[in-house]
């Protein structure tokens, strides 16, 4: 039904600083081990920018498709018609009538791969730039990746358990948490105003709905506790505040409550002024290809470490490298114009040595990274948890639907297969009620991923207190296996069929949407409301 590309491209275009003439000191070639296509480039003096690999197919190619993302999913993940001039990052899986492909690389290649796929064949795109300029490879064979295909037939398979199918074969690695993560995060109430204080209330309150769950909860502490805090500045150094405190008795105090304690970090931010310029990328953030910063970023786990924490949550790497949202990564991720400190690593190769950096800093003392608004295909692997989507809302419905709905169920297929993915919070609060709150809750729970609510005290009467208890210690096993029966028909599917059991979750759009989602914005509440003020 669909054709195979483990096998020579048909056809191969290099690019480079110089423009796309040929150059002598240019190699690409490929070889297939072990049923997959390695991908090799070579080069002395010529900086590289794209390599472009085709594979033109005898029968013209129809069906259904579903695409990655660069980053997190921005609530505009789906299956979609066959659409030449779309890119789709890392893989895609494609299906007609009773069968189904997946084209793809190994996960963790050393340049950001893009897919596009037409009737009459499908093409590769391979960025090796380090940063928006040429690699200088000066000699070296870069092993850039490793393209795997399969075909499948569905029979009695459903489609999304063959997207899981294949995304096992694209990592052979993957790492888990010890046991089931969930728990609480007060982001989605407190949005980054908290302290210590409520932090500790905040772990009471979680600690009465958990009081008899075997596997204990976490208590994340996000973004608040750094020294330096405040709506325009969520960057380091990394020590903590007044309203927090010595943190390491903080901790401790989470473990007395019966918690397990997490901690939010954001490494590549941080206006220390002891760090030299030449550490800097010309945004300012840290450069995490400079030698000098990779060891600063060790001595920052190696501390917060050592306060006992059981979790790091590290976030915003990938803006703080690239400077733009995934959304805005259409086509590729990285704008010309900038490079690294170090000029000889694409910067695929540098995003997987941050990461690596990371995991093995924590190591020593066993303890779990969860990677958001991280690049999850060069992350798989090297980090336990991944956030599959944009922040949700403890405010705004729609924004739930989309940046929760959405992307948990099309990346669930990278679930226990790449990591474990947390398709961030239940924020509770008094601006949504609960009969919206807890269709989201009950998905989560049932979903086998991670359930993480934002609760602010005293929202919830004791009935609504009591169910969400329920879903925490339902959330706390993670057995429940979880599949979104209609995904092909919707964004937000409404179906899923767990343990054997079909269940509709009807999301709640008695009032219309409000929040609209257009071409590289996504329209939030407050400017939907100034406009509904003014017409109505």
């Amino acid at each position: 039904m669909f054709e195979s590309i483990i096998r020579k491209p048909d056809a191969i275009r290099i690019h480079h600083e110089f423009g796309n003439e040929d150059r002598s000191d240019v190699q690409v070639t490929t070889e297939i081990v072990d049923g997959k296509l390695n991908v090799y480039v070579f080069a002395y003096d010529t900086p590289l920018k794209y390599v472009r690999l085709r594979w033109n197919f005898e029968k013209k190619c129809t069906g259904n498709v579903l695409g990655d993302a660069w980053e997190r999913g921005y609530g505009d993940m789906g299956w979609q018609n066959i659409h030449p001039t779309n890119g789709m990052p890392w893989y895609f899986m494609i299906q007609k009538e009773n069968y189904m492909a997946g084209y793809g690389v190994q996960v963790r290649p050393s340049a950001l791969c893009m897919w596009q796929l037409d009737p009459r064949g499908v093409t590769l795109w391979l960025d090796v730039r380090n940063g928006g300029q040429g690699i200088l490879l000066k000699g070296r064979k870069l092993h850039a990746c490793s393209v795997v295909y399969e075909e499948y037939e569905l029979n009695n398979k459903h489609t999304f358990e063959i997207s899981q199918e294949f995304c096992q074969k694209m990592c052979e690695d993957p790492i888990f948490p010890d046991k089931p993560v969930y728990g609480a995060n007060n982001w989605y109430y407190a949005y980054g105003h908290s302290s210590r204080e409520e932090i500790l209330d905040d772990t009471d309150y979680l600690m009465d709905m958990c009081k008899n769950n075997e596997n204990p909860p976490f208590m994340v502490i996000d973004d608040c506790w750094q020294l330096y805090r405040s709506d325009n500045y969520i960057g380091g150094p990394w020590v903590s505040n007044d309203k927090f405190g010595d943190m390491k008795s903080l901790i401790d105090e989470i473990k007395e409550k019966g918690a397990r304690p997490g901690i939010w970090m954001r490494f590549l931010y941080d206006n220390s002024d002891y760090i030299p310029q030449e550490c800097r990328l010309e945004s300012g953030f840290l450069d995490p290809s400079h030698p000098e910063v990779l060891e600063h970023i060790q001595e920052d786990i190696a501390r917060i470490c050592s306060w006992g924490v059981e979790l790091i949550k590290h976030d915003f790497t990938t803006f703080d490298i690239f400077g733009k949202w995934g959304f805005q990564m259409h086509p590729m991720m990285s704008a010309d114009g900038w490079h690294f400190y170090d000029q000889t690593k694409t910067t695929a190769e540098i995003v997987v040595n941050l990461y690596k950096t990371i995991l093995e800093a924590a190591q020593p003392t066993h303890t779990m990274i969860l990677g958001c608004n991280t690049i999850g295909h060069l992350g798989a692997g090297l980090m336990h948890m991944n956030r599959s989507g944009d922040d949700t809302s403890g405010k705004v419905w729609e924004r739930t639907l989309r940046m929760g709905v959405n992307t948990l169920a099309f990346r669930l297929p990278q679930h226990k297969t790449f990591y474990d993915i947390d398709a961030d919070c239940l924020g509770i609060m008094e601006t949504l009620p609960w009969k919206q709150n807890r269709l989201w809750a009950k998905l989560l729970a049932y979903s086998g991923t991670s359930l993480f609510v934002s609760a602010k005290p005293g929202v919830l009467s004791p009935e609504e207190k009591e169910e969400l208890a329920q879903y925490l210690k339902v959330n706390s096993i993670q057995s429940n296996r979880a599949i979104p029966l209609d995904w092909q028909d919707m964004s937000f599917p409404e179906v899923w069929k767990i343990d054997g059991e079909t269940i509709a979750f009807n999301w709640d759009y008695e009032d219309g949407i409000v929040g609209l989602q257009g071409t590289g914005k996504n329209w939030d509440f407050d400017f939907l409301s100034k406009l509904t003020n003014k017409l109505w």
